[in-house]
């Protein structure tokens, strides 16, 4: 049997070496091709200092994975929530994929201590910019799709977004508030408004009513235990008259 450092391909040039066997446990993924994980950390910044016209940076890679984990993270979402329709599911995907949400992942496996960066972007805290731990796990994820398949890499992103899968779903779901300024602004061009109309109940257990309007006329109406709830219920109600082909 070939051993693990068979298996992988040297570092080329003069590049520091990528603690590899040290981020494969934090994926939970060993790669065939020690190039392909070595390539995903290399930074452009890293490149043009080295000058070493032969290696590749990450950006190719980044531009595969950012398409793998469109596909990967939708099949998570899918399998996960079968009967949630497509807004909801589009929406906590677009939270998990983002630039933030890639970050926040990256830095759970604290990502940026291995990606190989030019003097310049360390000096201006390149391994902790969410640009560049975003981009560096895509091209992660693209590089394990190359280097062992789908089923691969769609096994890595179950492990990294455990957890915050549930999260981002929860908050994608309920957040009406951001939904319905979105679809007013998309259908009419208007911004909803929220006025609390009555209060009621002792300091320890208020009720607050909170009347929603569009374009002046009343579209939603709701009570909450504290303004913002009754703003999500009044948010709430205004999907449904939209839903129900209601215009303000």
């Amino acid at each position: 049997m070939r051993s693990e450092d068979s298996r992988r391909s040297a570092p080329r040039g003069d590049a520091p070496p990528v603690r590899s066997a040290e981020l494969e446990a934090r994926l939970g993924h060993v790669f065939r091709n020690g190039a392909l994980c070595e390539t995903a950390m290399t930074h452009t910044s890293w490149l043009n200092e080295a000058g070493q016209p032969d290696r590749s940076d990450n950006e190719r890679l980044e531009f595969l994975g950012d398409a793998v984990l469109d596909l990967v993270v939708s099949d998570l979402l899918m399998r996960r929530f079968p009967d949630r329709r497509e807004g909801d599911l589009s929406r906590a995907r677009a939270a998990l994929v983002s630039e933030t949400g890639l970050a926040q992942v990256a830095n759970a496996i604290d990502i940026g201590s291995f990606i190989l960066l030019g003097k310049g972007e360390e000096r201006t805290g390149g391994r902790t910019r969410p640009s560049i731990l975003a981009n560096a796990l895509e091209a992660l994820m693209g590089a394990i799709y190359v280097d062992a398949g789908f089923d691969a890499a769609a096994a890595v992103a179950a492990r990294l977004f455990e957890g915050r899968i549930e999260d981002v779903d929860a908050h994608a779901r309920f957040d009406y508030k951001s939904r319905l300024q979105e679809r007013a602004q998309a259908l009419w061009q208007k911004a909803p408004v929220y006025e609390v109309v009555a209060e009621d109940g002792p300091d320890h257990d208020k009720r607050f009513e909170v009347a929603l309007s569009l374009g002046g006329r009343p579209y939603g109406r709701a009570v909450g235990r504290s303004k913002k709830e009754a703003e999500q219920g009044a948010a709430a109600a205004a999907l449904e008259a939209i839903e129900r082909g209601e215009k303000p």
